[in-house]
């Protein structure tokens, strides 16, 4: 199956990954219509969990985050976070960027992720400001892949990035990415994401960053 959305979600729970019963939800997400693969994060000083989706359909992708996650969020008892974009838009941009959801392969396998979405309306997305940037992202320390996001209805441009270590993905998060948002005058949000202890978890979802 070809993907056409990628769904991002979280988790606002505080628990290390061995303690995320992570075998049971696989199961049950496995089952779901249209799902591809999952990444599993876990986020770095929080413990949050969540991950990066890729679904056959967007239509597949929203009845995921209208009825299957809203459960599994309730039955931690907690709140959420679930974004759904068009995996369609960001194809060009995405495979500029070594992205291992279009087909690249790491040379290694990452230590950390970023979540990163700013607060534009970018339609289409082909239109925004992705060949400017591309090749600045390349230039920055330990990065070894993106895949561009686009919301679905709102436009709104992100990215999930791997990257060789934490530290690496700490500056890019912390002191890079303020200086690209800047430029375009918006607000933004990010996320770092520890790759190690979800590695397993992954894997067993078909995650393309261990393919």
């Amino acid at each position: 199956m070809t993907q056409n959305a990628f769904v991002y979600t979280e988790l606002q729970i505080s628990a290390p990954f061995d303690q995320v019963p992570w075998q049971a939800i696989n199961d049950k997400i496995k089952a779901l219509p249209g799902f591809l693969n999952k990444t599993w994060l876990s986020g770095l000083g929080n413990n949050s969990a969540g991950g990066i989706y890729a679904f056959d359909t967007i239509e597949n992708a929203q009845k995921f985050v209208t009825d299957y996650f809203p459960a599994e969020a309730r039955s931690f008892g907690v709140a959420q976070t679930t974004r759904v974009f068009d995996a369609v838009a960001t194809q060009e941009a995405s495979i500029d960027m070594n992205s291992v959801h279009y087909g690249a392969r790491l040379d290694q396998k990452p230590a950390a992720f970023v979540y990163t979405e700013v607060q534009l309306n970018v339609l289409p997305f082909d239109n925004g400001p992705w060949r400017k940037f591309n090749p600045i992202l390349k230039q920055q320390p330990g990065l070894m892949a993106k895949t561009w996001l686009s919301g679905l209805h709102t436009g709104t441009v992100g990215g999930f990035y791997a990257f060789d270590s934490i530290e690496n993905a700490k500056k890019f998060a912390i002191d890079y990415f303020p200086t690209e948002t800047k430029q375009l005058n918006a607000a933004f949000y990010t996320r770092v994401f520890d790759a190690t202890p979800t590695e397993a978890a992954s894997i067993d979802m078909a995650s393309p960053f261990y393919g």
